[in-house]
C-alpha cells in the first residue's frame, strides 16, 4: 500500500504539474514551442498503428482474457465458505480455472477484434482473419506444447502424473466446439460493434523522424526498470503460492491474494505510464510496444525468483521434478506477462489519450 501510494503521489504532482504547463504553453499559441522537444511535438504520429498490428491486438485480446479468468478464480475461492472451502479439493480450483477460461473466449476474441478496428480498415479480410488466428492459437499453442512435452517426460518415467488420452481428446473437443466458436463471436462482436473510434489527435501520413534518445528515455531501460516495482507489490505473496504448489501446503488466504491482485493491477499502471511519459518526451512516438513491455516485464523477475525458489527453497532434483517445477513456472509467468502487459498498455492509452485530448493543433 506504501509504494502504491509513493507512485501515485509522485504521479499526480510531479507529471500532472509539467503536463498541465506544457498544454497551457502550447495552447496559448507560443510560437518558440515549435522549437521546443518533448511528448507534444509527436501529436501527428502518437496514434499511429503499431507496428505488428495483427499480434499485437492478439496479445491484448488474450491479456484481457487472463485478467478475467484470474479475477473471476480468485472471487470464485473467496466465495469458497459459501458453498464449501474451495482448497478442500485441489481439483475445484483447477476446474473453475478451465470453465472459466472457455467462457471467456469470447473476451479475448472481442478485445482483440476492437483493437484491430482502431486502426484497421472492416474491409481488412486478411488482417482481421490473421488477428483473429492469432488470438485463437497463441496461448492455447504454447501451453499445450509446454503440457505436451512434460506428459512425455512423465509418460517416460512412468508416473502418475502422465494425463490420461481421453482427458486430452476431452480438453482438444472443448476447445474446437467451444472456445474456438465463442472467439470468433467475440471477434466479429469486436469488429461491427460500438462507433468508429476517433482519435484526439490527426495522423500524419509521413512518419516523423525519431532523434536519438537519452538513456533514461530509451525503452530498453525503462522497461526492465518498469517491472521491479510490480514485481515487489507480489513477491510475498508469490512466496506462498510457490509454496502451496510445490512444498504441497494448503493455501487459503484467497481474499489477501484478492488485494495484492488489486495492488497489483495499480502498480502495473502506474510503472507503465511512467515509462511511457519518459518515451514521449524523448519524442518517441513508438510507445505502445513500451507499455506493453513494461507491464510485461514483471514476468521475467517472476521467473527468475522462480529459479531461486528452486534452488534456495526446494529439495527437487532430476529431470522429471525439474522438468514439471520450470515447465509450470514458465506458464505461470508467461500468463502473468501477457495479463500485465495488457494492463499496462490499457492505462497508459488513456493517459495518452488524456494528454493530447485538450491540445489545440492547426
Amino acid at each position: 500500500m506504501l509504494l502504491q501510494y509513493s507512485i501515485s503521489l509522485h504521479l499526480r504532482t510531479q507529471y500532472s504539474r509539467e503536463i498541465d504547463e506544457d498544454m497551457e504553453s502550447l495552447n496559448a499559441g507560443n510560437a518558440a514551442l515549435n522549437e521546443d522537444s518533448g511528448w507534444k511535438q509527436v501529436h501527428g504520429d502518437v496514434f499511429r498503428s503499431p507496428p505488428f498490428l495483427e499480434l499485437f491486438s492478439a496479445l491484448v485480446g488474450s491479456g484481457w482474457q487472463l485478467f478475467f479468468i484470474m479475477l473471476t478464480v480468485i472471487l470464485f475461492a473467496v466465495a469458497g465458505p459459501i458453498h464449501g472451502d474451495v482448497y478442500e479439493e485441489r481439483g475445484e480450483v483447477i476446474s473453475a480455472t478451465i470453465v472459466v477460461y472457455v467462457l471467456s473466449s469470447i473476451t479475448a476474441g472481442y478485445y482483440s477484434g476492437a483493437f484491430y478496428r482502431k486502426y484497421a480498415a472492416k474491409s481488412s479480410t486478411a488482417g482481421w482473419q490473421s488477428a483473429m488466428s492469432l488470438t485463437l492459437l497463441f496461448l492455447p499453442t504454447v501451453a499445450a506444447s509446454v503440457m505436451s512435452i512434460l506428459n512425455c517426460i512423465a509418460l517416460y518415467y512412468g508416473t502418475a502424473n502422465v494425463i490420461p488420452f481421453m482427458v486430452i481428446l476431452k480438453c482438444f473437443a472443448i476447445w474446437i466446439f467451444l472456445s474456438i466458436p465463442l472467439t470468433v463471436v467475440g471477434t466479429l462482436l469486436g469488429r461491427h460493434s460500438g462507433k468508429k473510434t476517433i482519435f484526439p489527435c490527426r495522423v500524419n501520413s509521413i512518419p516523423r523522424s525519431i532523434p536519438d534518445a537519452p538513456w533514461y528515455g530509451q525503452p530498453l531501460f525503462l522497461v526492465p526498470l518498469a517491472g521491479l516495482l510490480p514485481f515487489g507489490s507480489i513477491f510475498i505473496e508469490l512466496y506462498y503460492v510457490m509454496t502451496s504448489v510445490w512444498n504441497y501446503k494448503f493455501y487459503h488466504v484467497y481474499g489477501f491474494m484478492l488485494g495484492v491482485f488489486g495492488i497489483m493491477t495499480i502498480v502495473v499502471s502506474m510503472t507503465s505510464i511512467i515509462s511511457v511519459y519518459f518515451c514521449l518526451n524523448a519524442e518517441n512516438y513508438n510507445w505502445q510496444w513500451t507499455a506493453y513491455f513494461s507491464g510485461s516485464s514483471m514476468s521475467v523477475y517472476v521467473f527468475l525468483y522462480s529459479v531461486y525458489y528452486f534452488s534456495w527453497k526446494t529439495q527437487m532434483n532430476g529431470m522429471l521434478q525439474t522438468s514439471f517445477y520450470f515447465g509450470y513456472s514458465f506458464l505461470m509467468s508467461l500468463s502473468l506477462g501477457l495479463l500485465c502487459g495488457t494492463l499496462g498498455h490499457f492505462s497508459s492509452s488513456k493517459f495518452v489519450r488524456s494528454i493530447f485530448q485538450n491540445v489545440k493543433v492547426d
